[in-house]
């Protein structure tokens, strides 16, 4: 493994993605915890070493280890970054602490099999969206892992996403490239001891997860099939028809998927208009035509978002990320009862102390049922 150690001193002031230009703390209580990211990507390597990889594809999978901290004064929901040209400071910001790039797959499949082994097979796999940039991903992978309170292995697969706004189309088919690194990253898991592999999909990383899971469906690997847990799709950009065609590929799972959507979702409005005007699944209009597909509904419509989007309530709202958190670690099934769930986001807002919007509410919709939950007061 080759190791790339930040420097304490260096250029600053320039905008960059560098994982390396990085100020350090002055001191350990400026640091609330630091977590080890595992990364599988389909990105090429970056010119510049210290961005690691690029928004290029790559021809093969490459393998590397982030090393993230994440500052004391972070706020839960919030992924602290450094303001236009400013450098990231680690006692103010989500920073990278130690990079490593794994020259093979067996060297990458050796330090997998020791982190599952230490979290009884355990993992989470992450798989970010539309504009993305190598090092924002790995920071929001943190932040989602810390925010969460997720104890098994985080695994990011992160495709080949520009992280510019004017590269929808170039993105869109990154993703679709990317659909056999992610196929490959869930084998990988599976053979390397995991047990249980939970998937959070946001956005257009959405559509590499389903076309990932309908070709592993279509070459039959039961064996994976098994060991996956939970898989939660949030803000889906795929057309709902195609969306439609995936689940019937895919058969029903089982465990049900979890779709996490919401209306207001501005982000997906544009999607849709660049498709000419065809719904996306994540701001669908109806709950229960989705649910009869076989899947759970969450629709949160009604929560704020740290977001000026409204595109990525999954992560930026304090209560969702760390209920989140909840349904990975319990394993139990989400929607059994009003009353269990109703608890469960009754605690959790309670615990935040903050609320979420006056008269907003979660509406879980399954086959079954509708359950409607207020939260916020």
């Amino acid at each position: 493994m080759i190791l790339l150690t930040l420097a304490v001193a260096g250029c600053g002031g320039n905008q960059s993605h560098s994982l390396l230009d990085v100020m350090a703390a002055q001191n350990a209580s400026q640091i609330a915890a630091s977590h080890s990211i595992l990364v599988t990507t389909s990105r090429a390597p970056a010119s510049d070493p210290a961005e690691v990889f690029s928004g290029q594809r790559g021809d093969e999978l490459g393998f590397a280890r982030i090393e993230v901290t994440v500052p004391a004064i972070h706020t839960t929901g919030a992924l602290e970054q450094p303001r236009g040209r400013a450098r990231r400071d680690a006692a103010k910001h989500f920073a990278a602490s130690e990079v490593g790039v794994f020259p093979t797959e067996g060297d990458f499949a050796q330090s997998l099999r020791k982190r599952l082994a230490s979290t009884k097979g355990r993992a989470l796999v992450f798989v970010h969206g539309y504009r993305t940039s190598f090092d924002h991903a790995v920071y929001r992978m943190a932040q989602i892992v810390h925010d969460s309170g997720y104890t098994g292995t985080p695994v990011l697969f992160t495709w080949a996403s520009t992280g510019r706004t004017v590269d929808y189309i170039y993105d869109n088919n990154s993703a679709t490239i990317g659909r056999d690194g992610l196929e490959q990253t869930l084998k990988l898991l599976r053979a390397n001891g995991a047990t249980r592999i939970d998937i959070v999909a946001h956005s257009m990383g959405n559509w590499a997860t389903m076309e990932a899971l309908r070709q592993i469906a279509i070459t039959d690997e039961r064996d994976i099939a098994r060991s996956l847990g939970d898989v939660v799709l949030a803000a889906p950009d795929i057309d709902v028809d195609v969306f439609k065609s995936q689940l019937r590929r895919i058969g029903k799972p089982e465990r049900p998927f979890f779709v996490m959507l919401s209306r207001d979702d501005r982000a997906l409005q544009v999607s849709s208009i660049i498709a000419g005007n065809r719904p996306r699944v994540g701001d669908f209009d109806n709950d229960a035509e989705l649910a009869e597909l076989g899947v759970v509904v969450v629709n949160v419509s009604g929560l704020s978002s740290g977001d000026r989007l409204n595109h990525a309530k999954f992560a930026d709202n304090p209560m969702l990320v760390q209920l989140l958190g909840d349904r990975l670690d319990e394993g139990d099934e989400f929607g059994t009862g009003e009353d269990m769930v109703a608890d469960r986001i009754n605690r959790l807002t309670k615990g935040l102390g903050q609320t979420v919007g006056t008269a907003a509410e979660i509406i879980i919709t399954t086959p079954l049922e509708v359950i409607s939950v207020a939260v916020g007061g």
